[in-house]
């Protein structure tokens, strides 16, 4: 195979529109355009969220506090959900991934209270919920957070 020899695969390109190249083509005289107005103009169109002069959705809908666009959620996981591991296993998001306890881990899993442990494991973890890291250690095992 030589560099002169590569194409692209079949499906993955097509051949652009010309437009305003005569009626024949479907796309010639208003060029898929239309007859006058705004958006047969060069340049002309509105832009994004423009409601034609109505109060657009984003300034109706009532905002309140701060929304953070960097957050990092966490997946959230019940003390109960770790009863189903061995007594003195090592518990990390894979170990959770694998086992099918979480089914996706982006950010990391917070560890929360509800529920009761009876073995002693090792949980490593973004985070912990104050009644979460008293009943794993109250079981013998040890909450490390990552």
């Amino acid at each position: 195979m030589k560099l002169n020899e590569l194409s692209p695969a079949m499906g993955s390109t097509h051949v652009s529109k010309r437009k305003g190249r005569g009626h024949a083509t479907g796309n010639g005289k208003t060029a898929g355009r239309g007859h006058k107005g705004q958006k047969a103009r060069s340049g002309g169109g509105t832009r994004i969220g423009f409601e034609g002069g109505q109060m657009p959705l984003a300034r109706r809908i009532p905002k309140r506090g701060f929304n953070n666009i960097f957050a990092k959620p966490l997946e959230a996981i019940n003390v109960s959900a770790l009863e189903r591991f061995d007594n003195g296993a090592e518990v990390d998001a894979q170990t959770l991934l694998d086992a099918g306890v979480l089914s996706r881990c982006r950010y990391g899993f917070k560890v929360l209270g509800n529920g009761e442990l009876t073995k002693s494991l090792t949980v490593k973890a973004a985070a912990f919920s104050e009644g979460a890291k008293t009943k794993i250690e109250a079981a013998g095992g040890k909450a490390e957070v990552v």
